[in-house]
């Protein structure tokens, strides 16, 4: 019975004597957890600051100058697409039923580039099929033009930001060597603040070129799909002319 009441009396011991132990070492760990497991908003504008203030800051700028444009060529692309069947059929319908005027109504309460362009040739269509068919043409041309404002600049913005990441990276390794020659030595605490920065700016320049290409290529692809159906559109109309005019 003794050895029992001691052996009871060391498990106790050892029990209470180690749970204060195991909760401030479970209290630490949840610490450390805490400090580990940061949010990705708080991580991006931690390294954001670590890469400078100067060129991160011109390189947040092209990404948002670059995706402004982006939404705006995106809004204005889909509002230009037009269900081109539907519209040649209309107009085929309204040419049979109420001559040129009525299919010239039907361009006029009809959005897009492609109700446009059938507006021009059939406002010239008095003047022939001949003239009907430039005037197609040339306010293709126009149209094409609008399609494509402005995207000259999301390309300068995306070859535009690896580049400025680069400078950034230059500029570090400089500041790294500054460091080397300021201190005399070459230990890796000397060169790391100056290498961090170099990376990070290289880092974000690249991100913001990645981003922006997938819109470019979107808004490239949206453009050549609305083009081809202003092409196509346009010999149908052409046709439609013919046809009625005799």
């Amino acid at each position: 019975m003794k050895r029992v009441f001691t052996i009871l009396a060391i498990t106790g011991l050892l029990l209470f004597g180690a749970a204060p132990k195991a909760i401030a070492q479970d209290a630490a760990n949840t610490e450390q957890v805490a400090e580990d497991t940061k949010t990705f908003h708080q991580e991006l504008k931690q390294r954001f600051i670590e890469g400078g203030p100067f060129f991160m800051g011109i390189v947040l700028v092209a990404l948002i100058l670059g995706l402004a444009i982006a939404i705006e060529r995106i809004i204005y692309l889909n509002m230009a697409t037009t269900n081109t069947k539907k519209l040649v059929s209309k107009v085929d319908d309204a040419l049979a039923s109420g001559g040129v005027e009525a299919a010239k109504e039907v361009c006029r309460n009809t959005k897009g580039p492609v109700a446009s362009i059938f507006y021009q040739g059939l406002d010239r269509m008095d003047e022939g099929v001949d003239a009907a068919e430039k005037a197609v043409v040339g306010y293709g041309g126009v149209q094409m033009g609008l399609l494509e404002k402005n995207i000259s600049w999301l390309s300068l913005f995306i070859a535009l930001a690896p580049m400025l990441g680069f400078m950034g990276t230059v500029i570090g390794m400089i500041s790294a060597f500054d460091s080397i020659q300021a201190a005399g030595d070459i230990s890796p605490t000397v060169v790391a603040g100056g290498i961090k920065v170099a990376l990070l700016t290289t880092v974000f320049g690249l991100v913001v070129a990645i981003i922006l290409q997938i819109f470019y290529n979107y808004i490239i692809s949206k453009v050549d799909s609305i083009v081809n159906n202003m092409e196509d559109a346009s010999i149908s109309l052409v046709d439609l002319l013919v046809r009625h005019k005799k």
